[in-house]
This record gives C-alpha cells, structure tokens and sequence, in this order.
C-alpha cells in the first residue's frame, strides 16, 4: 500500500541511521536507530502510522537540506 506522507526511506546501517524522504520533499536523518527498528519501519505495511508510533520522538534527527 503506498504510503501518503512518505516517499522512500534507507537505513545506512554503518552509521545506525534512517533516512527519511517525505512527499513534501523534506528529507530527514534519524540518529542512532537500531537495525532492527529500521527493518520494522521500512518492513512494515502503514509506513507513516508506523513512524508516528515507533520513529517519531524517539530519536535525534536533522533535516537535509538540498544543495541549490
């Protein structure tokens, strides 16, 4: 099912961090996730009511700004 809010997400295991690209553009880093809720987030079927549930709050994060 395609995700609303969501439009890709990559975990970069060396650096225990997800990147987050929403559907507005915005594109997000989250610091310090475990592997194992990274696979749950990118494995799971509602991707934002997972990541308003589980993501979300629970970890650091900085935006990514696009180079002009």
């Amino acid at each position: 099912m395609p995700c609303t809010v969501i439009e890709s997400a990559c975990y970069h295991a060396e650096r225990a961090e997800l990147e987050v690209l929403f559907t507005t553009g915005r594109r997000y880093l989250y610091h310090q996730v475990p592997a194992d809720a990274a696979e749950a987030f990118c494995g799971s079927r509602i991707k934002g009511r997972h990541f308003n549930a589980r993501i979300r709050g629970r970890y650091a994060f900085t935006e990514i700004e696009e180079e002009a």
